[in-house]
């Protein structure tokens, strides 16, 4: 869903083969994993009238649990950073990491798209 969505610039997840490592994953993996990250054709504004949008998943640095966790690295993970240290590191504004927890696939998606519309 992601990866076809005009409004992500980006999806960075290994079980994709679009993922520059996806060879390796596939190799070594038995599953991908249910971490997501991904950067929106947004600026800091947009991403965050996103994360606000967003009603499955709670906001959190930690990305472990059973439900669904969204994280905006560049405010909290990385907030001592400036823009500039950050994106020199891969950490762009516009960038979100998402922990897919135990909840409806098509529920995910439907909170992801409409939240998607806002931007």
């Amino acid at each position: 869903f992601l990866e076809g969505h005009e409004r992500v610039k980006q999806v960075y997840y290994p079980g994709l083969a679009s993922h520059p490592h996806h060879d390796i994953a596939r190799e070594q993996m038995t599953g991908y994993g249910g971490v997501v990250s991904f950067d929106l054709y947004a600026d800091l504004d947009g991403t965050m009238r996103f994360l606000d949008a967003l009603r499955l998943p709670c906001i959190g640095a930690s990305l472990g649990g059973v439900e669904s966790i969204v994280s905006h690295p560049s405010t909290i993970s990385y907030y001592e950073l400036d823009r500039e240290d950050r994106i020199a590191i891969g950490i762009a504004d516009e960038l979100v990491r998402y922990s897919v927890g135990i909840e409806d696939a098509e529920d995910l998606i439907s909170d992801l798209e409409q939240a998607l519309a806002t931007i």
